[in-house]
């Protein structure tokens, strides 16, 4: 497990280094820790993590800009600050949690307990999911995503914006596993491979040899697993 804490405090920066070390003991996580977001920023471009432990306030600089430049990247943040009144932005941003300064050790615990929880999901609603184009990052709204497709490593977005009946798709750098621990309530796991918005279902459909499918809007159909079946007809009906 590969961590980065962006830190200006030094004695924060070794207080999280530390507690993190000992609430996560059993993945033995490796932490590299910035002071800035320049640097943080180069490292992270370079590197593959797991989890980014993320101050808003750097020697004056912003962490949101880090968040913005990274927020299509496959690891989760918690963000750790003292601006508690940006919690609500910040989520917006695709976080998974949120730690106000000062924190206790049982507070940092429960944060980190929601990133090694793989079935957990945000509390507070995730706004929009950033994705990049050949023309920079693009902000895709949740409310306009109809379900969701995993793409090895990646997955596929299927949204619709002004027209109903048209789908497009964007790829995001998080995994379906990842991406579904921060989508609101209404998605909903129907197949290993897909997430879809239950609100966007048109129809359960049954198909030849104990099949199911679900019709989406814009005329896509949705496999559903044999093992989710009654739970996505007991949502529907």
């Amino acid at each position: 497990m590969h961590i980065v804490i962006v830190e200006d405090e030094p004695v924060i920066a070794q207080r999280l280094k530390r507690q993190i070390s000992q609430i996560l003991d059993a993945e033995k996580p490796t932490i590299k820790w910035f002071d800035d977001i320049e640097d943080a920023n180069d490292y992270l471009e370079m590197q593959s993590i797991d989890l980014l432990m993320l101050d808003l306030n750097l020697h004056g600089e912003n962490g949101f800009d880090l968040l913005k430049n990274l927020s299509a990247q496959s690891f989760h943040t918690i963000i750790v600050s003292a601006y508690s009144e940006q919690a609500i932005k910040a989520f917006e941003y695709g976080v998974l949690d949120f730690v106000a300064k000062p924190f206790k050790y049982e507070r940092l615990e429960a944060a980190l307990t929601r990133f090694t929880d793989k079935t957990s999901h945000a509390i507070h609603e995730l706004k929009q999911l950033a994705v990049k184009k050949h023309n920079g990052l693009s902000f895709i709204k949740i409310t306009d995503i109809n379900f969701i497709k995993a793409d090895g490593h990646y997955t596929q977005l299927h949204y619709s914006q002004l027209n109903l009946d048209l789908l497009e798709f964007a790829l995001h750098d998080k995994p379906i596993d990842k991406l579904a621990m921060l989508l609101p309530k209404q998605f909903v796991r129907v197949h290993r491979s897909y997430i879809v918005d239950i609100n966007k279902v048109v129809e359960l459909k049954i198909g030849s040899g104990g099949s199911y499918q679900l019709l989406i809007q814009g005329g896509f159909e949705v496999p559903v697993s044999r093992s989710r079946y009654q739970e996505v007809k007991s949502l529907l009906s």
